[in-house]
């Protein structure tokens, strides 16, 4: 299924001119050396959210976990082991953070094709754009060329992933430490247009009888989560199309119905101009959040001959 935004690249010429640190990524990376990887790495995530198509924002998410934790390098993909801390096993990750098993997979079918070529870092990345388009949302061009990290940082995965529980200023201030302004930030959290959170994440704002959720909505959503007990029941992100990316995430906002905290604090302060536009602008929206994943995805990548390519994602060779 193609998605029905696709961002021409002339578009985001601007913002992949910006980011000098990427200077050695290239769209045609692999062309001599594996020119069916990223047709082969779509085939397979596209039967993972053919077989669960909530696959589609786990990929999402594990492609930001593991950008703001030492850049786009797949360390969170590591097992733990005696020299490795992993970052699975993080406060943000653990039983939380899906899809492992997907890019695995999509790994294994690379490696059949082109043995040691294409790393796990530009699988994930590949992964995510994928995952969007999957669901109805936009493609975009995505410049190869990462390489893998010998190292995890469960510690920096602790302190620098943003809280479900954070403020604005809390968000804004996690998002610039990455290189991401504030309205990369609001369109990089409308992927929850797709998904779900487990219910210790949103009780204390259901229960809260604050003026900044709508009473009905905290009503359904009690029916699921109980003040105590049922942690890990699971509730839509987005209400109406938990499984379709648009921008009914925004509009979700601006009813005073955002699931999370770090949700409903965008429509606020100096970002509520920003959820506004995109609640009722969807072209915008899908069109931000695939510059936006484009200068995530570009974040402190490791290139020329440090790192290395893993052979299985979760190991060093």
């Amino acid at each position: 299924m193609i998605g029905r935004f696709v961002i021409p690249l002339i578009s985001l010429v601007v913002v992949l001119s910006s980011i000098s640190c990427s200077a050695q990524l290239s769209a045609s990376f692999y062309d001599a050396s594996c020119p069916n990887a990223p047709t082969i790495i779509r085939n397979s995530i596209r039967r993972a959210i053919s077989a669960e198509r909530r696959m589609a924002a786990s990929l999402i998410r594990l492609h930001f976990h593991d950008c703001f934790v030492q850049g786009c390098d797949a360390s969170i993909l590591l097992d733990e082991t005696t020299a490795i801390q992993s970052e699975k096993t993080a406060g943000p990750n653990d039983n939380s953070v899906r899809g492992y098993n997907v890019i695995e997979a999509a790994k294994r079918d690379v490696e059949l094709a082109c043995p040691g070529v294409v790393s796990c870092a530009d699988v994930l990345t590949l992964a995510a754009r994928d995952a969007s388009a999957a669901v109805g949302g936009p493609s975009w061009s995505v410049r190869l060329g990462r390489r893998d990290s010998t190292t995890a940082n469960r510690d920096v995965a602790n302190t620098d992933l943003p809280s479900p529980f954070s403020d604005l200023q809390g968000l804004i201030d996690a998002f610039d430490k990455k290189g991401l302004n504030a309205r990369d930030m609001v369109a990089l959290s409308g992927a929850h247009t797709l998904g779900q959170s487990q219910c210790f994440l949103f009780r204390e704002r259901i229960y809260s009888n604050g003026t900044d959720i709508d009473a009905g909505f905290a009503s359904t959503r009690r029916r699921g989560c109980p003040q105590s007990g049922g942690n890990s029941n699971l509730a839509p992100l987005d209400l109406v199309t938990p499984n379709s990316f648009d921008n009914n995430y925004f509009r979700n906002l601006v009813q005073r119905k955002g699931l999370l905290q770090s949700d409903q604090v965008l429509f606020t302060g100096s970002t509520a101009s920003i959820v506004s536009q995109y609640s009722g602008n969807p072209a915008t929206f899908a069109a931000d959040f695939a510059a936006a994943m484009i200068k995530m995805s570009e974040i402190e990548p490791i290139l020329g001959q440090n790192g290395i390519i893993r052979k299985v994602c979760s190991a060093i060779n």
